[in-house]
């Protein structure tokens, strides 16, 4: 038919205008079966998942699935940031992320929804900025027009800002008794602001959260005769550490 011979083009198209550096398969040794980062030979999962279990039992999102890895130094890990700039947020770098979120869940969707166990999303949220940025998130207003999902709403709470998980981190607007939902976040550090979303959005009621995320931030990815060896984006503290020795 000539509209779906239409639409097709449209997606093939989207398709060829994006650039992403896919995450390694989740069970794989030394990647996390949680967030595809590199995880210790001999664990499932790397440290900064281990510790997500401190946000208590059932809490936790029910799929994490990174689109894409975002490497130091790279486009894409630009966009990250440019596309949400305060002073100038980057029309390129929004128009190539969302061909990159709707493409995505267009091809990839489903398989979200299986891996989390549950029907395909009621309500849509985003994970907030740590530094309690007012107004609309810039993800949420690209994305919410396209999506066409009823909104849930997450607020930092007042001095709750930080880096480790912590379930009263956020507030959620009521969901609906036995919702499921899908939490976008754009960037991938430690994975804490996203898993105390999700809590949030559970004890306000969710049943399933499946979290996609745009780019996990790495430092490097090294091809290597025994497989691919991927380096995260380092700690503040080490970061420090780091370029006291002129490491970067």
């Amino acid at each position: 038919m000539p509209g779906s011979t239409t639409a097709a083009t449209a997606w093939f198209t989207l398709r060829r205008r994006i650039t992403i550096y896919p995450p390694e398969p989740a069970g794989r040794p030394g990647v996390c079966a949680v967030c595809r980062g590199p995880a210790r030979s001999g664990y499932a999962r790397c440290y900064q998942c281990a510790q997500h279990d401190l946000l208590g039992p059932g809490l936790l999102a029910d799929a994490v699935v990174p689109v894409s890895y975002a490497v130091k130094g790279t486009a894409f890990a630009a966009s990250l940031w440019r596309y949400k700039s305060w002073r100038w947020p980057d029309p390129a770098a929004r128009t190539s992320l969302l061909a990159l979120l709707l493409t995505f869940l267009h091809d990839h969707g489903r398989c979200v929804w299986r891996h989390a166990g549950m029907p395909a999303p009621a309500r849509l949220a985003v994970v907030p900025t740590g530094c309690g940025r007012p107004g609309p998130h810039p993800l949420l207003e690209m994305a919410a027009p396209y999506l066409r999902l009823p909104v849930t709403r997450l607020v930092i709470r007042p001095g709750e800002q930080g880096r480790d998980p912590n379930p009263d981190r956020f507030t959620a607007e009521r969901t609906g008794p036995g919702a499921s939902v899908l939490l976008l976040d754009d960037s991938w550090v430690s994975g804490a602001s996203a898993q105390s979303a999700a809590a949030a959005l559970k004890h306000a009621g969710a049943r399933h959260v499946a979290v996609v995320v745009l780019g996990y931030q790495l430092y490097e990815i090294k091809k290597e005769p025994t497989g691919v060896h991927i380096n995260p984006v380092p700690s503040e503290r080490a970061a420090l550490q780091l370029r006291a020795a002129n490491v970067f």
